[in-house]
């Protein structure tokens, strides 16, 4: 164990862990105190136990609102979904879970695969700021993203404006589909959510710790473990 004042973070002892909890995969009920429970806390805890410190939680109704704390020293690590537009401000220690990112077109769409939503008038809904609105803002080429503020939002858009496509992760839009008779979620997927570890940049010495321990935690079992203890195997996978 790595005492964790000697990477001069705010609160010695402590652990803060930035918490998406717009993620109903990653955090899937609260505990008897009220503290997030799920596969990202669960990380968020496992670490600083390697550390041998408590852990805190800070959430946030969004991947997006975590990313826009990196500057305010309210989280010493984050669990969001890696991108390159967050690394920007953000360094991130490496991913621990993966989700499919696909589509879902209402009944009687002619769009019957991903590489044909991908045209003119194609109108797609997604919740903003969402890792795969940040992957589709840069890999469409032509259909047009409808953003809304988070997951219930943007299925209430894509239903009640008739749009053509919904973008999100699989094990989400196979509920979305079930509140739709005759809407499909299409095959494949168009990317990977890599759900990872994030600290602030300027300290290396902490986020090379971190990435040590998202590394052997992949590897060892205990991401695997959780996803089983969490009831999301075959939502979640491991990051490879």
């Amino acid at each position: 164990m790595i005492d964790i004042e000697d990477y001069g973070l705010t609160e010695p002892g402590k652990l803060r862990a930035g918490i998406n909890l717009g993620n109903v995969l990653l955090v899937t009920g609260k505990t008897e105190t009220g503290n997030p429970s799920g596969v990202s806390p669960a990380i968020a805890a496992a670490i600083a136990r390697n550390f041998g410190f408590s852990v805190s939680y800070c959430t946030y109704p969004s991947p997006g609102a975590v990313a826009d704390a990196v500057d305010g020293d309210e989280w010493d690590i984050c669990l969001i979904a890696e991108d390159p537009k967050r690394a920007e401000t953000i360094e991130f220690c490496g991913a621990y879970a993966e989700i499919e990112a696909t589509y879902l077109v209402p009944a009687g769409s002619k769009l019957a695969s991903i590489e044909e939503v991908d045209k003119p008038g194609v109108r797609i809904a997604v919740s903003d700021r969402s890792a795969y609105d940040l992957y589709l803002s840069r890999a469409l080429k032509h259909a047009e993203l409808k953003r809304a503020p988070g997951l219930k939002a943007a299925f209430e858009l894509f239903r009640d404006q008739k749009l053509d496509v919904l973008a999100g992760l699989r094990p989400a839009l196979l509920e979305n589909a079930a509140e739709m008779p005759g809407s499909k979620v299409l095959a494949g997927s168009y990317t990977a959510v890599r759900q990872a570890v994030g600290v602030r940049p300027g300290n290396p010495a902490f986020a090379k710790a971190v990435k040590r321990f998202v590394s052997e935690s992949r590897s060892n079992g205990l991401v695997d473990g959780l996803i089983n203890e969490f009831g999301q195997r075959g939502r979640l996978s491991v990051a490879s």
